[in-house]
């Protein structure tokens, strides 16, 4: 699996610190697009550390482009100041190798997961709140998507808890690192490390990282879940004991 172009959707906690890794991993060797709608604010910066205060009201690709370009002058990168939707999801998706979901916005996960999956492009999903980060990449077609885990977006009043909890820039760090690293094994055409399998990292006392296998679900449309024969099923149950 061979990667050239990839599209960071999202450039806040988790984006800036995925475009980071990637830049000091030799982005200029591959194509990079961010995505994310939103100017520079003051508020952002003492977890979002590319950004200075000049950049206020500036749009973060533009000031994330300018950062690339000044410490990394061969970079390619790509700039979309718009928000990922419905309309331009699926051709920005599709001109990919490689998706890393840096969104805020359980919606926009739904929608990335959705748009890959038609799509075929892998992609890792990344999530913070409050003391707690998840990450998990998905392979169309063999892994378990978002929709096998969470099935649904969370309904408003969820969405309001998460938005209350916030999120703490060193979970954040961490989990956009770990996005990195899994476009860096697909870069390297390795099969990346959180396929089929969920990263889960608890700050709230001494730091802890769980890593647990996903299975697909049944029923769920990415086509991931397949029946097993009968056969197959009766080879790897034990058997019991002759007499």
């Amino acid at each position: 699996m061979a990667t050239e172009r990839i599209l960071i959707v999202g450039l806040g906690g988790l984006g800036v610190p995925a475009l980071w890794a990637l830049a000091r991993a030799g982005a200029q060797r591959k194509r990079l697009t961010i995505v994310d709608p939103d100017p520079v604010e003051l508020s952002n910066l003492a977890r979002q550390v590319i950004y200075r205060s000049r950049d206020a009201g500036t749009p973060k690709v533009d000031a994330a482009a300018r950062w690339l370009v000044e410490r990394f002058p061969d970079v390619n990168v790509e700039r979309h100041p718009i928000a990922l939707e419905a309309s331009n999801a699926a051709r920005l998706v599709a001109a990919h190798d490689f998706v890393i979901d840096a969104t805020d916005n359980p919606a926009a996960k739904f929608l990335i997961n959705d748009a890959c999956i038609a799509a075929r492009t892998p992609f890792v999903y990344g999530g913070v709140v409050g003391m707690t980060g998840q990450a998990m990449t998905v392979i169309p077609g063999e892994t378990a998507c978002i929709r096998c885990v969470f099935e649904t977006p969370p309904d408003d009043n969820e969405n309001q808890s998460c938005r209350e909890a916030g999120i703490v820039g060193p979970v954040a760090g961490a989990i956009g690192e770990m996005q990195a690293a899994e476009a860096m094994r697909a870069w390297r055409a390795q099969r990346p490390l959180l396929s089929g399998k969920i990263l889960t990292y608890d700050a709230s006392g001494p730091a802890r990282v769980r890593i647990a296998a996903v299975s697909p679900r049944p029923g769920c449309g990415c086509g991931a879940w397949k029946p097993e024969s009968r056969d197959a099923r009766s080879r790897r149950e034990p058997q019991s004991p002759g007499n």
